[in-house]
């Protein structure tokens, strides 16, 4: 592939990789609990929570990287705290583009998690309370491993949109090559100059590749996952 695609080519996808893994893995722990909060939890705020949890859905990716470019930029009141108390910078950075892709794809992990949960037959869990299972073990024993298959999906859904995302990200990191130019801004910048069509479809190759092979993958894993949990 390095033969294939020029150096600059090369890093974009690396880079996008780099992002959407990060993203993915910054997203399953919250994702996972964020979802039982909504699926089992009964709590004030709960439908304010549901409706910020999937508001990236609806508003432009835009108008999202914008807002975290107010909130995490270099003079925003959490982005001055991290710069200042912890030395993290996130703005023009490629963490700043895996923030910004896990925002956006937060919404798809958690309700394949929240369906997952959902589906889940509450008599195990009560066999397993009533036979004196603290609750954390239960969910650790029992549910963890039913809904293994809804995270797997989730977790897919969450890298591919990392792979795609480009409004948020450029509004909030730029198109710094190197840095932030992921897949979808370096072919947004050779759509933009003379002789750059066949480097934008390389890389519109290479993204439905890694696209495709990703849900492959996560299909032939939730397909191991229900067959173990059908044998026991």
């Amino acid at each position: 592939m390095s033969d294939w695609l020029s150096p600059e080519e090369w890093t974009a996808v690396r880079l996008s990789l780099k992002v959407a893994l990060a993203a993915m893995a910054a997203s399953v722990v919250p994702g996972i609990a964020v979802a039982l909060l909504l699926e089992r939890g009964r709590f004030w705020g709960r439908q304010a929570l549901d409706v910020l949890v999937h508001l990236p859905l609806v508003l432009p990716p835009v108008v999202v990287g914008y807002a975290l470019l107010l909130g995490f930029g270099r003079r925003g009141p959490i982005g001055a705290f991290l710069a200042d108390h912890l030395g993290i910078v996130l703005s023009f950075r490629w963490t700043g583009a895996a923030l910004a892709c896990a925002v956006m794809g937060f919404p798809l992990l958690v309700r394949a998690v929240r369906l997952s949960i959902e589906a889940v037959d509450r008599k195990l869990e009560d066999a397993a309370g009533t036979l004196g299972a603290h609750p954390v073990w239960v969910f650790l024993v029992v549910t963890l491993p039913l809904i293994l298959p809804g995270i797997l999906a989730g977790m897919v859904l969450s890298f591919a949109k990392a792979m795609g995302e480009f409004g948020a990200t450029i509004t909030f990191v730029s198109n710094i090559p190197g840095e932030t130019q992921t897949i979808p801004s370096a072919i947004y910048t050779l759509t933009q100059v003379p002789g750059g069509e066949g480097g934008a479809l390389r890389l519109t190759l290479v993204s439905v590749a890694i696209s495709v092979g990703a849900l492959w993958v996560s299909e032939w894993m939730a397909r191991r996952v229900r067959r173990r949990l059908l044998a026991r």
